[in-house]
This record gives C-alpha cells, sequence and structure tokens, in this order.
C-alpha cells in the first residue's frame, strides 16, 4: 500500500494545528499549578469557657441497699397438735390480735377439765385438814392431845394448801395451752405464705413454722461501708478537705429501681460497731416511714446518703476534662485567648461535674465546649459562657475531726 507525499499547504495545516494544540496544554497545566498552590483561609477555634470559682459543695454518696422490715416475726406452734384451719388471707394485711390458725381445741379442753378436777380434790383436801386442825388446837391447850398431834394436824393442812397452789398452776397451764390453738398475730403487718396447711400436725420448736408477719412501717433500708472507705473519708475529715454534718445528722434518700425516688427520707438510725470478718464491711442502717406500704422487705435499692460538705472545692463539667496518654488535663487559656495544656487530680463525680483536686487556681479560665478541637498556643474564639450549674446550698457547720459514718466514691460498686 503506498501513501501520497504531502504536499506544502497540508504541512502549513498541520503544524499550526500542533502549535494550537501545544499552547493550550501549557495554559491548563499552569492553571492547575496555581490552584494547587493556594492555601485555604485558616480558622479559628470556637469554643466555651468557665472561671474556676471555688465554693462548698453538698456531696451525695450512692450505696446499693436493701430493704429489710422492722419488725419481722416468725408465727410458730406453742402447742403439739392437728392444724384444723388456716382464717387469714395469704399476703394480706394482718392487725395485732387478728387470728391467723386455729389448732384441734378438744384434747386441751380435756386436759383443762382434768387439771380443774385436780384442784377440787386437792382443795376438798384442804378443806378437810382445816377442819382437823381447828379440832385439834383447844384439846392440845387442855392437854387432851399430844403435841405430836397438834403438829401432825398443821402439817397436813400445810400440805394441802401447797397441793392446791399446785393444781392451780396445773389449771392455768391447762388454760394457757387451751388458749395457744387459737394463734394470732402478734403486731400489724404483712403476711406471707402459710408453711403448714389444714389437717397437718405441728409441734411446739423449731420446726413448726406457720408463716411470718412483716412489719412495713417503718422500714428499714440497710448498706455497707468498707473499711478502706472509712479510713479514706475519715482521713479527709480530718485534712479539712471533707466536712461532715453536726451530729452526724445524714439525710438518705431511696431511688427505686425504677428511677422514682421514694418520697420519705430517712435518717440512720443504727450502724454496726464491729466489721464483719468475711466481707471487710459493717453494716449502716437507715429507717423510712412507710405508712402506704410502698416498700416491701428484701427490695433492691439505691441509698443516696447527703449531708458531708466539700469546703472550697473546684468543679468543672465532665467535657472539659480530656484523658491523656498518662493523666487527666483541661485547656486553660490565657490573657492572649491561647490556651495551654494543664494536668489535673480528678477527684468524685458530683452529677455532670468533676471534682479538681490539684491543678487548678480560682479565677483560672478553662475551655468547656469545644475542648476536643482546641490547639495548644492557638487564639482561641470564645463564644460565651456555658450554662451555669446551680449554685450548691452549704450544709450545717460540723467539726473537721468528727468521725465519718458514711462515704463512697460515686460510681464505685456496692460492698455487700
Amino acid at each position: 500500500m503506498e501513501f501520497a507525499p504531502l504536499n506544502a499547504c497540508t504541512r502549513r495545516t498541520y503544524r499550526v494545528d500542533f502549535r494550537l494544540a501545544l499552547a493550550c496544554a501549557t495554559f491548563l497545566l499552569c492553571t492547575g499549578c496555581h490552584k494547587a498552590s493556594t492555601a485555604p483561609p485558616a480558622t479559628v477555634t470556637e469554643v466555651t469557657v468557665m472561671t474556676v470559682q471555688p465554693h462548698d459543695t453538698p456531696v451525695s454518696i450512692e450505696f446499693t441497699a436493701q430493704t429489710q422490715s422492722s419488725r419481722e416475726v416468725e408465727i410458730r406452734a406453742r402447742v403439739d397438735g392437728f392444724l384444723d384451719k388456716r382464717v387469714y388471707r395469704e399476703g394480706d394485711l394482718v392487725h395485732a390480735g387478728q387470728t391467723l390458725f386455729l389448732m384441734d381445741r378438744k384434747p386441751f379442753e380435756a386436759a383443762l377439765k382434768t387439771a380443774e378436777g385436780q384442784l377440787a380434790q386437792q382443795q376438798a383436801r384442804l378443806y378437810v385438814t382445816k377442819a382437823n386442825l381447828a379440832r385439834v388446837i383447844p384439846l392440845a391447850k387442855q392437854n387432851a392431845l399430844s403435841q405430836k398431834d397438834l403438829d401432825d394436824a398443821t402439817g397436813n393442812e400445810k400440805q394441802a394448801e401447797a397441793a392446791v397452789i399446785s393444781a392451780q398452776g396445773e389449771v392455768r397451764t391447762a388454760e394457757l395451752n387451751l388458749s395457744y390453738t387459737t394463734i394470732k398475730s402478734p403486731l400489724e403487718g404483712l403476711s406471707s405464705f402459710a408453711r403448714q396447711q389444714d389437717g397437718s400436725y405441728v409441734s411446739a420448736g423449731s420446726s413448726s413454722l406457720l408463716t411470718y408477719i412483716y412489719q412495713l412501717d417503718p422500714m428499714w433500708v440497710n448498706f455497707s461501708l468498707s473499711e478502706n472507705e472509712l479510713l479514706r473519708y475519715r482521713a479527709e475529715a480530718q485534712r479539712g478537705t471533707l466536712r461532715m454534718p453536726a451530729n452526724s445528722d445524714y439525710v438518705v434518700t431511696v431511688v427505686l429501681a425504677d428511677g422514682t425516688v421514694f418520697p420519705a427520707e430517712g435518717h440512720i438510725n443504727f450502724t454496726n460497731p464491729a466489721f464483719s470478718d468475711q466481707t471487710g464491711t459493717f453494716l449502716v442502717r437507715a429507717s423510712f416511714a412507710n405508712p402506704k406500704g410502698v416498700l416491701r422487705p428484701g427490695q433492691f435499692v439505691r441509698a443516696v446518703v447527703s449531708g458531708a460538705v466539700r469546703p472550697n472545692a473546684i468543679l468543672v463539667p465532665q467535657r472539659a476534662v480530656l484523658q491523656g496518654a498518662k493523666s487527666h488535663f483541661v485547656w486553660v487559656v490565657d490573657n492572649d485567648s491561647k490556651a495551654h495544656q494543664r494536668v489535673v487530680e480528678t477527684g468524685e463525680w458530683h452529677g455532670d461535674d468533676w471534682f479538681i483536686s490539684e491543678g487548678l487556681k480560682p479565677g483560672e479560665r478553662v475551655v468547656v465546649d469545644g475542648a476536643i478541637r482546641v490547639v495548644a498556643d492557638t487564639p482561641l474564639k470564645i463564644k460565651g459562657a456555658p450554662e451555669a450549674a446551680p449554685k450548691p446550698t452549704p450544709a450545717a457547720n460540723a467539726s473537721p475531726d468528727q468521725p465519718l459514718h458514711l462515704a463512697r466514691r460515686s460510681g464505685q460498686p456496692a460492698i455487700e
């Protein structure tokens, strides 16, 4: 195949087209390089800051607790016999003196009759001995009878009197046994289910449990405090970083399983003086008025203990505290609106805030919102103050060396 040679006109046309294409490519390349070299304008990080102001802060300490009846009574049979009938409805509220069970009375009625008969016999014997003594005394004065006869008559009369007293005791015992066949509640409270059914033979003793009665008002709430916690918070009280309420007058609030707060406040009425050798904790008990029976025995609740105060405490929102490689830190803003990293020692949580033990001074400004975007020594744009937390109400003063009975770091598991 042969190609025709290009003439001069065709060569000139190709030359012009090539130059035009080369010029366009050069223009596009220069334009792209110019755009790539243009840097975007720098943006200033917007943050909110707060000024550190120490103040007395009431603290609430939370425990996992369990409710307990203030009086839990075991209803047991006091005599041997057959159980005739249960006369209460299981689970109902029963009143003091209300009949719960009836036992077969017939054997005890017969025993009472026998005792009454023996008493009558002894009383008749006493009558005879008294009459005999009355005849012997004047005859002995006239020396018609010997002194021995007088002593025998007097002794018989004394023995008869003792026999009557013994027979009266037997009658009283029989009456008590008969009364024990009607089993009544000794207090007002909530009844449990019957452990023995009608027709069962029950005996007096530990094996004759019939049911339980639980007093609901007042209700006790029990929780535990470990030895380590007690010593740590006692040391804080001695250093003055924690102040106890006067006379250890703590207020206890109960939070139920669904998050609702029990309306009545409780007060601590007992602390066990000895630590448990098994758990290393000691028992603390609070008492609550429970007239409507909202609290029931055995419930697991949260007990929030209030009354302690941290004087001159520094609080910052939790979102202002960041976690570094080795410790917690915050961003402190200087007078030039530049941020500097500051290592802090954190304490307990207090709602949405965090106690700062060391690292901050009064009057310093701390970044709250936007702290995660802050770069060190870079100017910041401060928008405005974050929403302020409600000012705490100081509690009553107490002696710094007063022993601490209750304390727990928030968020720690409860000790059973």
